[in-house]
């Protein structure tokens, strides 16, 4: 979703936006759209017009060169999700043909990543358990808790070799300007080189240099495919971050090893399959961005080609320190460029301050699994990019909206209908903008949703919003502003259940306790182990409180995507102790009084924080939305939801004004 500026134009980037000679292609910026693949593939293994037009927003959006993720070479033995582009399927050439002109005719260059699962083109996988190859093989024979695998025979690695060939080959026919190849991440090549996985007593198995011939072989056989000058990157690890993989000395010996057969080393970590990995292959909150940027800092010291960093980088001002610096020569974005595609013209044009963080919520990755989509929790269009493409209905007549509520839906649905050109009121209760936003992103490992807040705030006033704040939109209210419009944006109310001791001084409720954690004592109980008790009990922890989560359910924070709950479920063992399947009975003076398996157990308090969920005001939205003609109910008044849910209902239903 592009967001006009006032800023003016000019190049507070000059490293970033510095051309690069890649083989034989000029790179106007150093900035790449790392590989991503939603599961916008048909079931033939082909792209659909929804994959192409999200490529072609990337280009759109300013970036260098735009990649697609994970085509397998090989789909007899490496398809490891359930829908992926083949390039070994009849038919491919017209979607990746589309594809390539796409992003060329939106001013970017067209790379793709060449890949192969490996074990995992045979066992279930984080991209899924359907329509899996009939046999799981590996370096060697190996048990693995998805399956048996079985080890890849000679004459299967050469035939796969030549695949790689082939693949690359169709990938220049059909318009594109750069493969890359995938050796990191726990798939094909990455399991080879694995000291642990690969146990082979051949010329594939052994030292470095024989574990690593696989994925030599496969370069040779790209290049004599493609032939001299035509750009191949390759995707290496520069730590494998767990003990079945390599460390950085020896990612070290790997970049050495292709520093003359590629043009491009991408440089990343961690284990897209090790639970304990993804959240660092693909950083999670709780780190630092751009934390695996020193990987490719370390193997740029020790090679001639160019490298390219990752590591979950949104902020250009980072990324041209980067450059400047010399720890790499191209940045890859991922996320970042799901939240914004148009990051790198906005930073261009000197709009930085209108660059859409990306949360770090997995949002994407988790309609990916459960939607076969792509969406994200802060761009609305995100996945839509095809309708998005479609003109806009021109209002009929400017009309007076008033917005009744200042949170993520209030802010995105002003921000909407005023640049449809509707006279815009957004009327607060509060003295600010920004909603539940504010105790969402109190915690120290939230920056991105204060930097939300700022963002959008700034867009309320560059679309000439009527912002008043210190009102409260009561019937009164309406009637005396006469609106055309109405958009009901109240938010929600917390929940007290009638818990006996509720109302004691103890207790602190969840949005309180996360805005002012001074008010609470050492010791902290919090009642409810949704996202909400997970996440406080974090920041909690981290101002030095001793934390408990009591949870009814089985689980802390169920409800969560499993990617996101991935990275913080290791947080949250480390900041609390944590009762699952324990009910609450009463809140005494020296905690809190609760049952589990049948017998009664005491918590121990200072403070005991309410963190039970929300619940939306329906009786007001009722009253309120009465009043006129046209209304639209968004945000948590209208269901409990998400960020993504506020913002997405909210540009949607402004669309219609």
């Amino acid at each position: 979703m592009e967001t006009k500026c006032m800023c003016g134009k000019g190049k507070q980037y000059p490293h970033l936006f510095a051309p690069l000679r890649v083989g034989n292609i000029r790179m106007k910026n150093r900035i790449i759209c790392a590989p991503t693949s939603p599961s916008m593939i048909d079931l033939n293994g082909h792209f659909t017009p929804e994959m192409i037009a999200y490529l072609e927003e990337k280009a759109m959006g300013g970036a260098g060169v735009v990649t697609y993720g994970e085509a397998i070479v090989h789909s007899a033995t490496g398809k490891s999700h359930n829908k992926q582009l083949q390039l070994d399927a009849f038919g491919v050439r017209q979607g990746m043909t589309e594809a390539a002109r796409a992003i060329h005719n939106a001013g970017a260059f067209a790379n793709i990543q060449l890949s192969h699962g490996g074990m995992y083109g045979g066992l279930s996988s984080v991209g899924g358990d359907v329509d899996t190859c009939s046999v799981a093989y590996g370096p060697s024979e190996m048990s693995m808790p998805a399956g048996e695998v079985k080890e890849m025979p000679r004459e299967l690695i050469y035939e796969i070799i030549e695949s790689y060939g082939k693949a690359a080959r169709l990938c220049k026919e059909t318009g594109f300007d750069m493969v890359q190849v995938h050796a990191a991440h726990g798939w094909l090549f990455s399991q080879f080189l694995s000291p642990v996985w690969n146990r082979r007593t051949d010329e594939f198995g052994g030292s470095l240099e024989n574990r690593a011939r696989f994925f030599l072989l496969a370069l040779d056989a790209v290049r004599d495919a493609v032939g001299p000058g035509f750009p191949i990157e390759a995707r290496i690890s520069g730590d494998d971050m767990t003990d079945k993989g390599l460390g950085l000395e020896e990612c070290i010996e790997v970049a050495r090893m292709i520093d003359d057969k590629v043009d491009l080393i991408n440089v990343s970590c961690g284990n897209h399959e090790d639970p304990d990995m993804f959240c660092r292959t693909h950083p999670s909150a709780f780190y630092k961005r751009g934390v695996n940027v020193y990987l490719a800092a370390e193997i740029k010291k020790h090679v001639k080609t160019p490298v390219a960093c990752v590591g979950s980088l949104n902020d250009p001002a980072q990324m041209e320190e980067i450059i400047k610096s010399g720890q790499a020569d191209v940045v890859e974005l991922g996320r970042a460029s799901l939240a914004d595609p148009y990051l790198p013209k906005k930073a261009y044009d000197g709009c930085a301050d209108d660059i859409t963080p990306c949360l770090r919520c997995y949002e994407c990755f988790g309609a990916t699994g459960q939607l076969e989509m792509v969406k994200c929790a802060v761009n609305p269009t995100m996945g839509e990019q095809l309708a998005a493409k479609l003109p806009k209905k021109t209002p009929g007549q400017k009309k007076k909206v008033l917005v009744a509520g200042g949170g993520p839906a209030g802010m995105q649905a002003a921000i909407t209908a005023a640049n449809r050109g509707h006279e815009v009121i957004l009327a607060e209760k509060s003295d600010k903008l920004g909603g539940n936003l504010h105790p969402a992103g109190a915690a120290y490992f939230k920056e991105d949703i204060r930097k939300l807040i700022e963002v959008m705030e700034k867009r309320v006033s560059r679309a000439g919003v009527d912002v008043r704040l210190n009102t409260d939109v009561t019937p009164a209210y309406v009637k005396e502003t006469e609106p055309d419009v109405l958009f009901v944006a109240i938010g929600s109310n917390e929940m007290r259940p009638p818990i006996k001791g509720l109302d004691s001084d103890k207790v602190v409720m969840a949005i309180e306790a996360e805005l002012y954690p001074e008010k609470l004592g050492k010791k902290v109980a919090i009642m409810g182990g949704g996202l909400v008790g997970a996440e406080a009990a974090i920041g909690f922890h981290h101002e030095g409180k001793e934390c408990t989560i009591i949870e009814m359910k089985p689980a802390i924070a169920e409800e969560v995507n499993s990617f996101y709950r991935g990275g913080l479920m290791p947080e949250v063992e480390k900041a609390a102790t944590c009762y699952v399947d324990t009910k609450v009975k009463e809140v005494v003076p020296s905690g809190v009084l609760c049952e589990r398996n049948g017998e009664e157990m005491l918590v121990e308090a200072d403070t005991v924080v309410c963190a039970l969920g929300f619940t939306s005001p329906y009786d007001k939205v009722d009253e309120l939305a009465d009043l006129v003609d046209e209304y639209y109910i968004i945000g948590d008044c209208k269901k409990i939801g998400k960020i993504y849910d506020a913002i997405n209902t909210a540009y949607y239903s402004a669309l219609l004004v």
